[in-house]
């Protein structure tokens, strides 16, 4: 860069740009991203971007995009692709008059990134530090940094966890994470288990090695982070499974207990009248519930 240490503020964040990374400080306010305030700041270095881009963006705005690198960054990785764009923490909104001074910036990175279509052997973004822990629908989850905790709730855990206990599971055990937003019906956390002695149930609220989501529980700043503190953390152990589910164990369809069903249909119920879910959408999941018994 020209200078090291220059500084463009956008909304939300503001970016130093230093001799061999950007270094992204996000606001605290009532306005802010609730990830973005999570996150608090996060070194890039320039080796885990791809491309940088500039567009115009919504209502008087331009956007500054740095593109990571894949396989760069654990919090992107678990995000696989399901964050939305305002939530982005590689995107910096201005207003339209910095568009030139944001067109410098961006010219002035693009000459210090390399172009490189492999995934790089490690993470080079630092993940979310653990202790970590977040309450899901049906459990609270923690995560010490050495293992990860399942402490199932009588109010939302289906019989299915209740029978298998509360648990617990080693790095070791593990061979990647997969993070469904809770922004989408059904959003969940799942460890895979490494040679587990029984195939992973394919739904959610049946698998100990899982937590779901719900109206107010497991949010994206809560969830997010902890599933790519845990997922740097079993790449660190060894090769690591993202939420984009390649090569990831075979999960067999299983047939629901009757109890189970009325409460995903309650629940079902609630993101509908919370106007989460159309009146066909609710309709159609419900049907869908209702064929598995």
């Amino acid at each position: 860069m020209s200078r090291m240490g220059d500084v463009l503020a956008g909304f939300h964040a503001a970016w130093e740009f230093e001799s061999d990374s950007v270094l992204i400080r996000f606001e605290r306010g009532i306005r802010t991203p609730k990830l973005y305030q999570a996150l608090g700041e996060r070194r890039i270095p320039h080796e885990a971007i791809a491309a940088v881009t500039l567009s115009p963006g919504k209502r008087g705005t331009v956007v500054l995009h740095a593109v990571p690198r894949p396989g760069a960054d654990p919090l992107m990785e678990a995000a696989a692709g399901q964050l939305k764009d305002g939530c982005d923490p590689y995107r910096l909104v201005l207003p339209a008059e910095r568009e030139t001074l944001a067109e410098y910036y961006a010219d002035e990175l693009r000459a210090l990134i390399t172009a490189d279509d492999d995934p790089p052997d490690r993470y080079l973004v630092a993940a979310p530090e653990a202790p970590l822990q977040f309450k899901a629908y049906d459990a609270k989850a923690s995560f010490d940094g050495k293992q990860v905790s399942f402490r199932w709730f009588w109010t939302g855990a289906s019989s299915a966890k209740w029978k298998a206990g509360d648990q617990s599971f080693p790095l070791a055990d593990l061979i990647g994470v997969e993070w469904r937003s809770p922004e989408v019906f059904e959003g969940h956390l799942r460890l895979l288990r490494r040679d587990s002695p029984v195939a992973q149930p394919a739904q959610a609220d049946q698998d100990p090695a899982a937590v779901v989501f719900g109206l107010g529980y497991g949010p994206v700043h809560e969830s997010l982070p902890f599933a790519a503190s845990v997922l740097a953390a079993v790449r660190a152990c060894g090769p690591a499974l993202t939420s984009d589910g390649v090569g990831a164990p075979s999960v067999p369809a299983v047939r629901r207990d009757p109890a189970d069903i009325a409460d995903r249909i309650r629940h079902l119920g609630e993101l509908h009248q919370a106007g989460l879910l159309t009146d066909d959408e609710f309709t159609t999941k419900k049907t869908e519930l209702l064929a598995e018994l």
